[in-house]
């Protein structure tokens, strides 16, 4: 029998882990009493530098079944690096990990569906979500169009997944080989090749507390995934500057032309509205490049993406 474990990172969760638990006990006992799994199957939660009582939740639920494990990190490292955390410290232990979120969103429902296609020869299993109808038109309009743009700029990337997905071991060994420090999982994952498929779900509603991930913190998530796996935003820049210079030099011939004939023009509206553009369109520019030597800086230092302070587990 396969040894399945579930890696969920947490961040002040303290209000959902207690529900949380529970379903996911459930779901994993019942899979070991049809003799799907093997008892050897853990439930791990990861501790991202969280500021309220979710540790000691966890060090509870440790102590009480050996069913859950625990990772506490020595700081907050941010979701993606608190998911790496936890799936680079147990692959070791299982045959196969499965991440999902802590808020309940993901639905543990088909956790099973996962298990039966990793056991059908597939290395990957992604989430993805039959439809957005719980979200905002502004959240699935964004969400949807960023996918599409991804996917014009060349990523890899799977269409509504987020990080809800089972990994093999030999999968897991193949993203270990990935050292990169800007993490975008979802654009990782794909390049790491072997077999894999999807499985359908519906995305609930929070089952408790705040999203911890607000508008601010979405669009940095998703200017990482761009920088990080594309330079085609370096190429749209050379090719907006070879039509401004384009379009300099027609203006050029204009004014002089229109010197010629004699015509006198202020000037003034169509020089300050050049002077803004041009210099707007240098900052941003510049903006773009320097997110790149920025991420390129950060990748030469190699400093350690996450340290783990303790690994609870029986």
């Amino acid at each position: 029998m396969k040894k399945i474990w579930l890696v969920i990172p947490c961040y002040n969760e303290e209000e959902v882990l207690g529900e949380t638990s529970r379903q996911l006990k459930e779901i994993m006992n019942g899979m070991i009493q049809k003799g799907k799994i093997s008892e050897e199957c853990r439930i791990v939660f990861v501790n991202d530098g969280s500021k309220d009582k979710t540790w000691s939740i966890i060090q509870k639920l440790h102590e009480e079944d050996q069913l859950f494990a625990g990772i506490n990190l020595s700081k907050n490292r941010g979701h993606q690096n608190a998911l790496l955390a936890g799936l680079l410290t147990t692959k070791d232990y299982a045959d196969a990990v499965i991440s999902l979120d802590a808020d309940l969103q993901d639905d543990v429902g088909v956790i099973e569906k996962f298990i039966d296609e990793f056991q059908n020869g597939y290395d990957v299993v992604y989430g993805v979500r039959s439809s957005r109808k719980t979200d905002t038109f502004f959240k699935r309009f964004t969400a949807e169009s960023y996918y599409k743009l991804m996917k014009a700029l060349g990523v890899n990337i799977v269409f509504n997944h987020a990080d809800y997905r089972l990994m093999s071991k030999r999968a897991l060994d193949g993203l270990e080989e990935f050292e990169e420090r800007n993490l975008f999982l979802r654009g990782i994952i794909p390049l790491i090749g072997y077999p894999s498929t999807t499985v359908e779900y519906e995305r609930h509603e929070r089952f408790a507390g705040e999203s911890k991930y607000p508008l601010k913190k979405m669009l940095k998530f998703a200017f990482d995934g761009i920088t990080s796996f594309s330079i085609k935003p370096i190429r749209m820049i050379l090719n907006l500057g070879v039509i401004m210079f384009l379009v300099s030099i027609a203006m050029m011939i204009w004014s002089l032309v229109d010197k010629a004939s004699g015509n006198t023009v202020a000037g003034w509206t169509s020089l300050m509205v050049s002077i803004w553009m041009i210099g707007g369109l240098q900052l941003i520019s510049i903006g773009f490049v320097g997110e790149y030597i920025g991420k390129i800086y950060e990748e030469t230092k190699k400093r350690p993406r996450f340290i783990v302070e303790s690994f609870l587990r029986k």
